[in-house]
């Protein structure tokens, strides 16, 4: 099929306006990716339907962009209808054919059991053997057992944007998915296995938020001596009577322990002064500002000039990381939409824009974790006294807005802070990998397409909550992190994939990839690798700005 049909196709399915859906308030209209809505676009066997003739009309602006392309969020009752059904026909597909397979293991046990029964037999080799197949069978159907009761979040049936050979780069949820009976080689199903296999062990699970900064891929929170050590040089930097803030930003650039991330952050996002004696009555004005600006403009969400920005709000809530229990609280959702309303009507050249959303949430988790010892990502907020919640809200509210300050041209009308972003992050791929940006010119992949929600979001749907914090560390210390720094990390994490990329070949896989890439298992370790390259490629284009221009 022709680059065109697959555009026209994956733009049909997943940009399309869902008629009767709600006006944008100043729209990020980027459609994030929903695994559940691509499901039945990638089922191997599956026709996408015929495009129509004629070769579609390109975007030449941003606003014509906006025009064709939609937030998958920013839908009306229509949406939840379309998700009910996708997700009903994925679990019945998913059931029917672990069910078949948990049948046919169990009809070769009983098969076995009968020969064992009539036979008395020595134990010979070949039964030690048959044992062991017998064992991993059943370890399979406790596996399949998992899946039918629902346990999706496995990384076997999980989305990977990794190609299987069933699948002609396809994406599939499971090796077991493959048709019964493809002609593959050999070769082809020893690669398939090796994929499989290393993928991350299922236990120990790592947490989406807890114990962020101590999490590595490994899944263990142990400290180790060197992480002490970096603990106890923060805490005497901090203890003194003025912290020295480079000393502080220089310290905090290789990660911050959590122990002490929650007055770094403050003081690195110039929330806290420096001098120690000031810092209670400055958070103490500012808590009381914050709780202000609440009585003076919160009861005024409903009135016809505000009701839009409210609703948008409060449509948005629910969907922010909907798959940690934290945010699912009705506690945590008021504190949010009073934190986003306020906000928005203090930045009226903006406004609220979706995505903004997800930005608070970093802040809370970790000014959370100022008051608990414990796991935060099922934590009941209501068991913290009332002034507790009332500092973390305010807290957020406040290192919210110092970030948004410096990057809030995202977020004005035709967000140009973004258009500029992207086009510089398109120039600097063509120099540092020709390769990547060729493949993506070949099959039409504009990198607005892609692009737009890396930087409307800073990565935040891309990562896992704990990475974001971890990447988060480095952004409050490096000069401009947010606003600058952050194309350099963008532009790493691009060629980070260029493998995967170039493996793509046609317009839709590259989309499905650049929208799901496979990163849930990702730790300190990977974040790390990711920051250091993306230094070094500010370190040789930031100062040279001819380097990355044709």
């Amino acid at each position: 099929m022709s680059t065109d049909g697959n555009k026209k196709q994956f733009w049909k399915r997943n940009a399309a306006k869902v008629p009767g859906s709600i006006q944008h308030v100043y729209g990020a209209q980027h459609p994030p990716f929903d695994p559940l809505l691509h499901a039945n676009l990638i089922k191997a066997g599956n026709k996408p339907p015929p495009a129509t003739p004629g070769k579609p009309k390109k975007a030449t602006t941003f606003q014509e962009f906006e025009s064709i392309t939609s937030d998958a969020w920013d839908v009306g009752d229509d949406d939840d209808e379309l998700l009910a059904m996708a997700a009903q026909n994925l679990n019945i597909e998913v059931v029917m054919e672990t069910a078949n397979k948990v049948i046919e293991n169990h009809s070769k046990q009983q098969e076995r059991q009968r020969q064992d029964d009539t036979t008395e037999l020595e134990p010979r080799e070949e039964d030690t053997q048959e044992e062991a197949a017998e064992d991993e069978e059943e370890d399979e159907e406790e596996e399949e057992d998992r899946v039918v009761e629902g346990d999706v979040t496995s990384p076997e049936v999980s989305f990977a944007s990794q190609s299987s050979p069933y699948t002609d780069g396809r994406l599939v949820k499971s090796h077991s998915e493959a048709p019964i009976g493809s002609p593959k080689d050999a070769a082809g199903e020893r690669a398939a296995l090796h994929r499989q296999r290393s993928l991350p062990h299922r236990q120990p699970v790592i947490p989406l938020v807890a114990r962020m900064a101590d999490q590595n891929t490994s899944g263990t929170p142990a400290m180790t001596e060197r992480e002490a050590s970096r603990l106890d040089k923060f805490k005497q930097l901090l203890a003194g009577p003025n912290t020295d803030l480079e000393e502080l930003r220089k310290l905090s650039w290789s990660g911050i322990p959590r122990q002490v991330r929650p007055i770094t952050w403050k003081l690195l996002s110039g929330y806290l002064p420096a001098n120690a004696e000031r810092r209670d009555s400055v958070l103490q004005r500012k808590r009381q500002e914050y709780f202000g600006f609440i009585q003076q403009y919160y009861d005024s969400r409903n009135d016809e000039h505000h009701q839009d920005t409210y609703r948008q709000i409060h449509i948005d809530i629910p969907r922010t990381n909907p798959l940690i229990p934290l945010f699912q609280q009705a506690s945590v959702q008021e504190i949010f939409e009073r934190i986003l309303f306020i906000w928005a009507i203090r930045h009226p050249a903006s406004g609220y824009v979706q995505g903004i959303n997800d930005l608070v949430t970093p802040f809370f988790v970790v000014y959370v974790f100022e008051y608990i010892e414990e796991e935060v990502e099922n934590f009941d907020v209501s068991s913290l006294q009332e002034e507790a919640l009332r500092n973390i809200e305010a807290d957020s509210f406040w290192c919210m807005s110092k970030l948004l300050d410096g990057i809030q041209d995202n977020y004005t009308f035709a967000q140009p802070g973004i258009q500029r972003k992207v086009k510089a992050l398109e120039e600097l791929v063509s120099r540092i990998d020709e390769s990547v940006h060729r493949h993506m010119q070949q099959y039409e992949v504009e990198y607005l397409q892609f692009a737009f929600r890396w930087m409307n979001n800073l990565l935040m749907r891309e990562l896992p909550l704990r990475c974001t914090i971890r990447l988060w560390d480095t952004y409050q210390a490096e000069p401009e992190g947010f606003s600058h720094f952050h194309l350099y990390v963008c532009a790493a994490f691009l060629v980070r994939w260029r493998k995967e990329i170039l493996e793509e070949r046609d317009f839709q896989g590259l989309m499905i990839l650049l929208q799901n890439l496979p990163t849930m298992h990702w730790g300190n370790e990977e974040v790390s690798v990711l920051l250091a390259e993306a230094y070094r490629l500010k370190f040789a284009f930031a100062d040279a700005p001819n380097h990355y221009k044709r």
